[in-house]
């Protein structure tokens, strides 16, 4: 059945079909339909199943053999006030989604991007983005991606992002899995600063049962007075394992950045933490900050005097210091 489903988004849709669609994505996500200010796009598989856009926003896409095409253009100046939307999303329980995605921020735009990435039933679906982000002089972006998995831990992500961040450009992301099991991770998100740019990355994730996640995250401050900040938070539990590798490399002067990473370990699980600063010019400046520890004892007592088994007190606690 789930077979089927997969082969019937692939071909042509009828706009009652692509609206159902739309109404099970935005369902798993918890999430109501948009007023008519606020920009949105839904993917399910490799279909853009809808769209709405608003002025001096472009958003233009091409079906591929084995995923789609999606080109993202903010014009020069404009400044949306609401967040676009976005929802990639596979609802059967298997099935493979395959985005490539190039986004340009121009001169002086300004935009926040909510994405949520829904897998709710997932036994067997991969989910492979390839992304590139360019922010033209002055322009900024915050971009804030939300997954929402299943219990089973069948997701398989490959998220790979790269973004150049032009003179005094801004670009902020986070990443957010603390629902669900996260099945397998491969993070990759590499940043180029120009001068006078910033860089602010901000991962969150919860890693249960069996599930293995690798991230890299790194910073180039290839122009003057830019600004590099990598952020991992990382719990885990039973026998997850996690693997951060976090990178910053300085080569001009009065540039400045930080890597930290913190991770909560439980039960059989492991972490390595590997963060790496490379200065070049004598005039940078970067530091670095990683911990690896378990959840506070004296927390985890008085939750569980209010009731909680061990594992809710240690996963109420864990959320909170993710959220």
């Amino acid at each position: 059945m789930a077979d089927r489903e997969i082969q019937a988004v692939r071909k042509e849709l009828t706009q009652e079909e692509k609206d159902a669609l739309v109404r099970e994505l935005l369902n798993s996500i918890h999430a109501h339909h948009y007023g008519p200010d606020t920009a949105h796009i839904e993917v399910h598989g490799n279909k853009v199943v809808g769209t709405h856009l608003v002025p001096g926003l472009e958003v233009t896409s091409q079906e591929l053999d084995d995923g789609v095409e999606v080109h993202i253009r903010l014009r020069s100046g404009v400044q949306l006030a609401q967040p676009v939307h976005f929802c990639f999303g596979v609802i059967p329980d298997h099935g493979t989604q395959r985005i490539i995605s190039h986004t340009v921020i121009e001169k002086g735009a300004s935009a926040k991007f909510m994405a949520h990435c829904t897998f709710p039933n997932a036994v067997e679906v991969t989910h492979v983005m390839q992304a590139d982000i360019e922010l033209e002089s002055g322009a900024s972006l915050d971009y804030f991606e939300r997954h929402i998995h299943g219990p089973e831990g069948g997701v398989r992500l490959e998220p790979v992002t790269r973004v150049h961040v032009g003179e005094g450009a801004r670009f902020h992301t986070e990443f957010e899995l603390i629902k669900g099991n996260a099945g397998t991770i491969e993070l990759d998100y590499q940043a180029e600063c120009d001068a006078d740019a910033v860089v602010d990355m901000m991962t969150r994730i919860f890693g249960r049962s069996s599930d293995r996640i690798h991230i890299r995250e790194a910073a180039h401050l290839a122009g003057e007075r830019s600004v590099g900040v990598l952020t991992s938070h990382i719990a885990l539990k039973d026998r997850a394992e996690a693997q951060i590798d976090n990178e910053i490399v300085a080569d001009a002067p009065w540039s400045r950045g930080h890597v930290d990473c913190k991770e909560i370990v439980q039960g059989e699980a492991k972490a390595r933490a590997v963060p790496i600063v490379q200065v070049n010019d004598h005039r940078a400046h970067v530091t670095h900050e990683a911990a690896i520890g378990s959840v506070d004892s004296r927390q985890l007592e008085t939750l569980m005097s209010r009731g909680l088994t061990e594992d809710e007190a240690t996963d109420m606690i864990i959320e909170g210091l993710l959220s």
